[in-house]
């Protein structure tokens, strides 16, 4: 951990009380700061006000009371989650109050080397396998953190100089994170995501590029060089550009030929002795070997990776096989994309369950990977009915169910040896689960019930 004094006698409110949010607290304090910690929810668990206080942090919870922006806070940190118009940060934005999130205080006291992974979909494959291989060839400590589940601050207290932090950054956390600089950064893609926060596809772009905002010639910025228009994005970074592709050859980075993985013209490993399946992920893998090579690391080490990981939870993570019946996990498709990736991945028949938060588009999308790989569909959620008229379009069967713990019976029943049964929603989970994590979990539990098996 760097020491800085950056924060030494500044009044701090903290916004959020996430694991970032709670552990950025704690972290201030000993930084020397002035800490109130504030939520609008009010905690269940009472331990995380008292935790908070006894740190002498004042805590205020159940509202984001509109007076905090009178008492004079130097600096707020803010849960990246919560929208720039919340009335109170608002208000902060008005008066000019500094705006960052805990990612850029992670960055501030972070004295390592740093690769971080952007991007609207493969973030977390990415940023694990990178890990993973860094890792196999390193004689120092290599770790992950960031939006995939673990606190930035809280890993970059625990590393030193000659260690490497691997960061998954959301367009969220980056737009709170002014002066962030890693050695190695990686765009996966760029999709027109969580437009209800950023309001234009040019404003979450401009997000997105605050990963190489800071980075100069000699560092590097790993991309997605498969469309013309990240090709483009590419242009706008100082940095030096590494492209990864799984459709056109590039010296200059990774990339697939003839069924092969290269690294600028050395061969690497096939692309058939991936573990992972599907596209998406050759394309994970591609970003991360680039990643790995600049960062030393072995042909030998990046294979075993790459021929024993078997995937993150809730993205196209494989449950079990039963009496034939291969089931997925594809709880982390939120988008159309998503699916329409997870469905390219596979050869044999599948039984897609579908559906949650109506968002306000339809489904036209998915009717030709409907026709191509889907035998069936079980829909649920709020966006149900134009799920299902996309099936209808498509020709495909479709039934209704209530939810994805309910859809797994009833796919059973249509299924045959040889299918997949995939859950792949193409939504958002909130209008029946609290997160897309729970209603991955609730499925793999009821996959479970039903073939009396734990997962694999």
């Amino acid at each position: 951990m760097k020491k800085i004094d950056e924060y030494q006698g500044k009044k701090v409110l903290v916004m959020g009380f996430g694991i970032s949010g709670i552990n950025a607290a704690h972290l201030l304090v000993k930084l020397g700061a002035n800490v109130t910690a504030n939520d609008k929810a009010t905690p269940k668990n009472n331990d995380i006000v008292d935790d908070l206080e006894a740190d002498g942090i004042k805590v205020i919870t159940g509202d984001n009371p509109i007076s905090l922006a009178n008492e004079g806070f130097d600096v707020v940190v803010k849960n990246p989650g919560i929208p720039y118009d919340n009335p109170l940060v608002a208000a902060f934005v008005k008066q000019g109050t500094p705006i960052i999130t805990e990612a850029e205080l992670g960055w501030q006291i972070f004295d390592g080397h740093l690769v971080s992974v952007t991007g609207s979909n493969g973030k977390t494959t990415t940023t694990t396998l990178t890990q993973l291989m860094i890792a196999e060839n390193a004689k120092h400590q290599v770790k992950y953190a960031g939006n995939i589940g673990i606190s930035f601050s809280k890993i970059a207290e625990d590393l030193g100089p000659d260690d490497t932090l691997v960061t998954e950054l959301s367009s969220f956390q980056l737009l709170g994170a002014p002066t962030i600089h890693p050695h190695i950064a990686i765009i996966t893609n760029i999709f027109s995501n969580h437009l209800d926060y950023h309001k234009t596809r040019e404003n979450y772009i401009n997000a997105k590029l605050n990963i190489t905002r800071n980075q100069t010639k000699d560092d590097f910025l790993v991309i997605n060089w498969d469309r013309d228009e990240w090709q483009k994005i590419a242009q706008r970074s100082q940095a030096t550009i590494v492209p990864f592709s799984r459709l056109n050859k590039s010296h200059e980075g990774s990339y697939v030929e003839d069924g092969m993985i290269y690294w600028r013209g050395q061969e690497v490993m096939p692309t058939k002795d991936i573990r992972l399946i599907g596209p998406q992920n050759v394309e994970n893998a591609l970003a991360a070997i680039a990643a790995a090579k600049l960062s030393g690391v072995t042909n030998d080490a990046i294979k075993k990776v790459l021929t024993t990981f078997s995937g993150v939870c809730h993205r196209l993570q494989y449950v079990m096989e039963y009496q034939e019946r291969l089931f997925y996990n594809d709880s982390k498709s939120t988008d159309i994309e998503a699916t329409e990736v997870a469905l390219q991945g596979f050869d044999r028949p599948v039984i897609l369950l579908a559906g949650g938060l109506d968002r306000g588009y339809t489904f036209e999308r998915l009717v030709p990977y409907f026709k191509k790989h889907v035998k069936a569909m079980i829909v649920f959620g709020e966006c149900k009915d134009k799920m299902k008229d996309a099936g209808n379009q498509a020709g495909v069967p479709v039934i209704e169910s209530e939810n994805a713990i309910t859809a797994v019976p009833e796919a059973w029943k249509l299924s045959e040896p040889g299918d997949v049964i995939l859950l792949s929603p193409a939504n958002a989970s909130w209008d029946q689960f609290p997160s897309f994590e729970v209603r991955g979990d609730k499925f793999i539990e009821a996959v479970e019930e039903l073939t009396g098996k734990k997962e694999q």
